[in-house]
């Protein structure tokens, strides 16, 4: 049995999909059990041990809008590790590497707490500018994405791409135990990615550049806490300073295949036209 928090979420639910497709049983998890999923919250150690009953691998997506997540990840994993679990993949974040603090602390310890692990470190979702995310919204409702990355580029992915590799880390017969830098196969200013949307979604949409503290005023206003609204705007400002300007073949050599394309991606979920084949084979 797997285990894959936040089942509902973004990777998870695609991930979920992927395991049973390749005929691995999966158990989801989230915050509201429901007849698919065992209810699962990171605040209620209560819900911890059904949840881990009887799995030997767990898909951790840390707590959404936690800017420290280590103190209520860390007990769960230990408990994860007494219960039998002995391979753990955990979801960070492309601009965090393992280090002393929050996610990066979860990142160092987890080799230490199973036999079996890997860190997936994506880079920006593509899914963030066509669906529920603020920049989504904001493109559809407002014709522009605010942000404070200036002209600094991104190499956007897919979440399915995520998930294909997620799946690979958790059922491979070899660990991988290591982290993997995920990446698209491309690097794209916001600018760029308001020319696909412009092409592809039926209205113009600009990039509005603004500095960090507009950004973090910004993100406020739009219902998010301050101390996450400027950790997210900081996040901008490192991607503005050149911190994502990178691909990586992580996702061809994990999976087989090459990753998807924005322009592709974006065609596939709002109607557009596109080159054809999201997913090639690798060379």
């Amino acid at each position: 049995m797997i285990l894959v928090l936040g089942g509902t979420g973004t990777t998870g639910r695609l991930l979920a999909a992927a395991l049973t497709r390749h005929g691995h049983p999966v158990r989801t998890a989230s915050r509201q059990e429901s007849a698919a999923t065992v209810r699962f919250d990171w605040y209620d150690p209560a819900t911890h041990p059904d949840a881990l009953a009887g799995t030997r691998a767990v898909y951790l997506l840390p707590p959404v809008g936690e800017v420290d997540p280590a103190p209520v990840m860390l007990p769960f994993l230990a408990l994860a590790g007494r219960l039998g679990v002995r391979r753990a993949v955990l979801l960070s974040s492309s601009a965090i590497p393992a280090g002393p603090h929050g996610a990066g602390l979860v990142h160092a310890r987890l080799p230490g707490l199973f036999p079996e692990w890997a860190v997936l470190r994506p880079s920006w979702f593509m899914e963030n500018f066509v669906g529920d995310h603020p920049h989504a919204v904001s493109a559809r409702r407002h014709g522009e994405i605010v942000s404070a990355t200036g002209d600094g580029r991104v190499g956007f992915v897919d979440p399915a791409d995520i998930a294909e590799v997620a799946a690979r880390a958790l059922t491979d017969p070899t660990p991988h135990n290591t982290e993997h830098l995920i990446t698209g196969p491309e690097t794209l200013s916001y600018a760029d990615v308001a020319s696909v949307l412009t092409d592809l979604g039926g209205r113009a949409v600009r990039h509005r550049a603004v500095g960090p503290a507009e950004m973090t005023d910004h993100l406020v206003a739009g219902g998010i806490p301050r101390n996450f609204a400027g950790l997210l705007a900081g996040l901008d400002a490192a991607i503005a300073a050149g911190a994502e300007d990178r691909t990586t073949t992580t996702v061809a050599d994990v999976t087989g295949r090459a990753p998807r394309t924005f322009r592709d991606f974006c065609a596939g979920r709002l109607g557009g036209t596109a080159p054809a084949g999201p997913h090639t084979p690798a060379t």
